[in-house]
């Protein structure tokens, strides 16, 4: 089984703060990995690294065994990468596009037309090879970055942030086909869509501020919050901090309490007697990332002793 190996990765822009600071994990390169947190969370300088775009201010990484600092060539004809920014070229056709990609790999035309054709057709996308990239709905055009990428036989993929954009349907449909990609290629994706990395992902990683928080199964990160559910509250008021959980104050002033079962259910039951908006539910990877990113208020911050 082959290895993604990040040993104490840093990243500090000159006269900047550290864009990433001393990550380090090893998770088996295999599945879907989804590195997930908000927007300048560092994430895409993370995947950069790992492809040889970008170096690293310190630290070491491997993949598969090959060196990302000192053999980046042989590790490139390993990896194919869809940065955020891509685009299609709107005069190309996807037959075009995908056939000069597979041409500056190396490929010969014949090869390459060939990989295009069966790539094309493993992503649902053969009856648009001959229209213009323009003509195309965002989800085709992202299918056929998507696709360019697998043509190129890289089994190591590099997906950043590849449904940004996309509405409902076409980020669905773009889902299947990762989920169908994922049997033969090893996916390294960035989102900032929790519910695509918790219908997606084998493992999931939290970063925030340029630092790993949490890494692990979706069972992993629940087992790190702790508690089972979560109650949300959803009017501007001064929430108690429950007798069995945690309180947590978002960036947005809003409150969430992750508790017991039990505890859930009575504070429920204050909160509809009292008229107050809340949602409850198990926690999902909104409520964790919720949860671990925005720290619990301590006691020493809370202005009264009263708890519900």
């Amino acid at each position: 089984m082959g290895m993604l190996v990040v040993d104490n990765i840093t990243k500090k822009y000159e006269g900047e703060k550290y864009a990433l600071h001393q990550i380090s994990f090893s998770i088996p390169s295999e599945g879907i990995f989804a590195l997930i947190g908000r927007n300048g969370a560092g994430k895409t300088t993370l995947v950069r690294i790992l492809a040889t775009q970008l170096e690293a201010t310190s630290g070491r990484a491997s993949i598969d065994g090959i060196d990302v600092t000192s053999d980046p060539e042989k590790l490139r004809s390993e990896i194919a990468c869809v940065p955020q920014e891509a685009r299609t070229v709107g005069w190309l056709t996807p037959r075009q596009f995908i056939v000069s990609y597979l041409l500056w790999r190396g490929f010969r035309y014949a090869e390459a037309k060939r990989r295009a054709d069966e790539a094309a057709r493993t992503l649902g996308i053969h009856r648009y090879m001959d229209s213009t990239s323009r003509k195309l709905s965002g989800g085709t055009r992202r299918k056929v970055l998507v696709a360019a990428a697998v043509a190129s036989g890289a089994r190591i993929l590099f997906l950043d942030e590849p449904t940004t954009g996309l509405d409902p349907i076409s980020r669905g449909d773009l889902w299947r086909t990762l989920m169908y990609l994922k049997k033969k290629h090893f996916i390294f994706l960035t989102t900032h869509y929790l519910e695509e990395a918790e219908k997606l992902a084998d493992k999931i990683g939290i970063l925030e501020n340029g630092k790993l928080m949490a890494l692990g199964t979706l069972q992993d990160l629940r087992d790190k919050a702790k508690f089972p559910y979560s109650i949300k509250i959803l009017s501007k008021m001064t929430v108690k901090k429950p007798k069995d959980g945690v309180l947590v104050k978002g960036i947005d002033g809003n409150y969430q309490i992750a508790t017991t079962e039990k505890e859930a259910y009575r504070i429920s039951t204050r909160l509809i007697m009292d008229g107050v908006r809340f949602s409850m539910n198990p926690m999902n990877l909104d409520d964790i990332f919720y949860y671990i990113v925005r720290k619990p208020i301590e006691e020493d911050e809370y202005d009264q002793e009263e708890k519900w």
